[in-house]
């Protein structure tokens, strides 16, 4: 390939739409895109689905940090993983890697290293995680999303912010293309890509009083979706493509914490409670994510063990009472798109 870059990363969804979103800018400067991921992973539905990259399996592992012991194969994967991104490298021969992290990312940019291709990674989260901690080593540069992370290595790390797609229409006209008929505000209420059971079970179970104030678009994750539950108020979805429309639409969100779905509801002004996904079931890193946004008061949280509907009524008062407030904060954090500033640094150090 006369001009080829190596996109990589995957594991969840936030790991993988951020090098969707590059596409466009990707294909002004790029004859080849190659999307290296790992063989059964949520990235590669995602890229199959949404793109005309190229896909290529590796061997991928993740750490399992309530089973131990499972780990035990890990140096093993890992090190095939890298050896099938060599025959990758040989094979395409790219200018530049890119990747967005999680562990899918990693035996690509270790391989891209030990080949001489330069790699740029990409970290979403307030704190560093452990693939991006490794892969910071073998990196030229790491592109950030919160400036706080970028001060801990100003040699390494660079504040870019995140690729956010908005959409052109004007509220009304996103309400009119989803068909919502009501003056009721619209609350979107999001787990992830995966859905969030506790979040899931709460609306479920709160379906009626909640839907007296609020037209509810719930995305559940998938196979997540309750046939059960019906309201003339309430639409559930599985996992929705446009996400920029939806966005436009919304006026309040409660939501997970991953980093990419707090800058994509900040950004949209969206007043929202974050449910951050407790430490025992993560590295800890939405937790991080909501109190830096809410010490700045960009938004509000419960923690996932305070998510009951009189704790609900509560936050929703104090976004409303506050909405200015809170509107003006987000704009004096300017959360922008970064998509130039990514291209900038991929171009400024790919191959010539």
């Amino acid at each position: 390939m006369e001009n080829c870059i190596f996109l990589t990363g995957g594991g969840t969804a936030g790991h993988t739409t951020l090098n969707i979103k590059l596409k466009d800018e990707l294909n002004k400067y790029f004859s080849e895109i190659i999307y290296v991921g790992s063989k059964n992973g949520i990235e590669k539905d995602l890229i199959k689905n949404k793109t005309s990259y190229c896909y290529e399996e590796i061997t991928t592992v993740k750490l399992n940090r309530a089973k131990l012991f499972s780990n035990f194969l890990i140096p093993f994967k890992l090190n095939r993983g890298i050896k099938e991104s060599i025959k990758l490298i040989k094979k395409y021969k790219p200018k530049i890697i890119f990747s967005k992290g999680g562990y899918v990312g990693l035996p690509v940019t270790i391989a891209g290293k030990k080949m001489n291709i330069p790699v740029i990674c990409h970290e979403s989260d307030l704190t560093m995680g452990l693939a991006n901690k490794i892969a910071k080593k073998y990196a030229k540069i790491i592109c950030t999303n919160f400036e706080k992370t970028a001060n801990i290595d100003k040699k390494k790390c660079i504040f870019t912010g995140m690729p956010i797609k908005l959409s052109n229409f004007s509220k009304n006209q996103a309400k009119e293309n989803l068909n919502i008929k009501t003056d009721k505000p619209l609350l979107l209420v999001t787990g992830g890509s995966l859905g969030a059971k506790a979040i899931n079970e709460f609306i479920f179970n709160n379906i009626n009083t909640i839907c007296e104030n609020f037209y509810v678009i719930h995305l559940t994750g998938k196979n997540n979706i309750n046939n059960k539950i019906k309201h003339n108020n309430y639409r559930q979805i599985e996992f929705f493509n446009d996400m920029p429309l939806l966005l436009k639409a919304c006026d309040y969100a409660l939501s997970r914490a991953g980093a990419n779905t707090c800058f994509e509801l900040l950004s949209n002004k969206i007043l929202t409670i974050f449910i951050p996904l407790p430490k025992k079931s993560s590295r800890g890193d939405q937790i991080e994510n909501t109190k830096y946004l809410a010490s700045k008061n960009l938004c509000s949280f419960l923690n996932q063990n305070e998510l009951n509907i009189d704790n609900f009524i509560l936050k929703i008062k104090y976004l409303k009472d506050n909405s200015k407030i809170i509107n003006n904060n987000i704009e004096k954090e300017k959360i922008v798109d970064g998509t130039s500033k990514i291209i900038s640094i991929i171009l400024k150090h790919k191959l010539t």
